[in-house]
């Protein structure tokens, strides 16, 4: 198996590393920020990218952002979020993108070994590996606000939809299909649980859930 490392603490970048090396797992770039990432996914085409959350420059979720990048340089790229916190804009876009290949383990909770490394070949191995607190705490936020569940592109479609544009118009800003626009409306209402049915324009609901917030 061959493995890109993301963490930006070469402490605990080298250990993983070292681990890795002892069951036989090779590290073929270990890099500390997201653009690095990128560019080793791009190069090496591993078979498991293993990522931080926060790294430089702003230390709040590039290292997610690059994660999602990454993958959409190279289709179905195993990843494996290795972090101390629940980011979860991004972390819900990469748990729900309908793909295997995907993990998220809080570090303070790996507390053994054999563990971590099953975890490493599941999510190689195109299965999946979450911690259980992880998908708490987003189910917790997910129920305190349902904006919360959107990924940033829908986010950003209902926020062009508060603006009043119209479909046509969104997709000119977004630079995306009207095909696309109207699958991120699509999603917006179901996940903001507006029916079809319901008499009520669920556009407009949209709209005043978003200005409400």
């Amino acid at each position: 198996m061959r493995v890109v490392i993301a963490e930006d603490a070469v402490l605990l970048r080298e250990g993983v590393q070292r681990l890795l090396a002892d069951d036989g797992v090779e590290t073929v770039a270990a890099v500390d920020n997201g653009d690095d990432l990128v560019t080793a996914a791009k190069e090496h085409r591993p078979d498991l990218a293993i990522v931080d959350v926060r790294m430089p420059p702003t230390f709040t979720d590039e290292g997610l952002r690059a994660a999602l990048d990454a993958r959409r340089h190279v289709p179905g790229l195993p990843v494996l979020v290795l972090s101390q916190y629940v980011e979860e804009t991004y972390a819900v876009e990469l748990l729900s993108g309908g793909a295997g290949g995907v993990g998220y383990l809080l570090k303070e909770r790996v507390a053994d070994v054999a563990e971590f490394l099953d975890a490493v070949r599941r999510v190689a191995a195109g299965g999946t590996a979450i911690d259980p607190e992880v998908i708490s705490q987003l189910m917790a936020r997910k129920r305190a606000d349902p904006l919360r569940s959107l990924t940033p592109r829908e986010s950003e479609v209902l926020g062009l939809m508060a603006q009043g544009l119209t479909n046509s118009a969104i997709a000119g800003r977004l630079v995306v299909s009207h095909g696309a626009v109207e699958k991120h409306i699509g999603n917006i209402f179901a996940k903001l649980g507006l029916e079809a049915g319901e008499t009520e324009h669920r556009r407009v609901r949209a709209v005043l859930t978003y200005l409400g917030r």
